[in-house]
């Protein structure tokens, strides 16, 4: 399996408090059956995102596991006006590694009313959003119809893996249950903090998710379509 969305580098946001800690994170994922992560810090007003800085401490988690796990940078990229036009000056400096993928992530407070029309430029440069987590977000979680509008100027969607067991609560969970059943999820990722806690595994929503859309489709979203991504190539399965 390929986990696109975690925050394993040690020490540059809110997830992984040390290399130890990492290092630990991906034995978890690989005893889990993953076999690639992106490391994805945040990149938000809270957290400066050094590309050139995360590169070098990737180097480093990838000295110290060896090759148990395969490893590409991206990022959590806040969806702000500033962070936008540096985007679209300079897109391979946030995008998942070499290719065209870009994590998105939205506001819980407040999203623009032009944000289809933003997307749609950022698409049509050339670079693909993958919206995170938006069963957690508490905007879209009301509004699924947003979501499927921006899968139709160009976006994926990424769930959280322990959203669609419950970890985050009743909500979440049936959102994420709902988007699945209307084949508007691409990925599954674990968007793991830690080892314990929230954890980088994935295989246990692969099986919850596999009860709502069969055992095929379900393996679609944590292998064939996040391995594709990591590649940079076009999704074999896509809504």
């Amino acid at each position: 399996m390929v986990d696109i969305h975690t925050h394993i580098l040690p020490g540059v946001d809110d997830g992984s408090k040390s290399m130890e800690m990492s290092v630990e994170m991906c034995r978890v994922a690989a005893a889990g059956g993953t076999t690639h992560i992106v490391a994805s810090p945040h990149c938000n007003d809270r957290y400066e995102y050094d590309r050139d800085a995360h590169l070098e401490t990737l180097q480093q988690l990838r000295h110290a596991v060896g090759d148990t796990m395969e490893f590409s940078l991206g990022c959590d990229f806040h969806f702000s006006y500033d962070n936008v036009l540096d985007l679209m000056r300079d897109p391979s400096r946030y995008t998942i590694g070499n290719t065209r993928y870009l994590l998105a992530e939205f506001s819980d407070f407040s999203i623009a009313p032009n944000m289809k029309t933003t997307l749609s430029q950022i698409c049509a440069i050339g670079i693909v959003p993958i919206i995170t987590h938006p069963e957690r977000n508490r905007i879209l979680q009301t509004q699924p119809e947003v979501i499927k509008e921006w899968i139709d100027v160009g976006c994926l969607v990424q769930v959280t893996a322990n959203a669609i067991t419950g970890f985050w609560g009743a909500l979440p969970k049936k959102v994420a249950a709902g988007l699945l059943r209307d084949r508007a999820v691409h990925v599954i990722a674990s968007d793991a903090h830690d080892p314990l806690h929230r954890s980088p595994v994935l295989s246990h929503a692969l099986e919850a998710a596999a009860k709502i859309i069969g055992p095929e489709e379900a393996g679609f979203l944590v292998e064939d379509n996040p391995g594709a991504i990591v590649r940079g190539e076009r999704l074999p399965y896509a809504t």
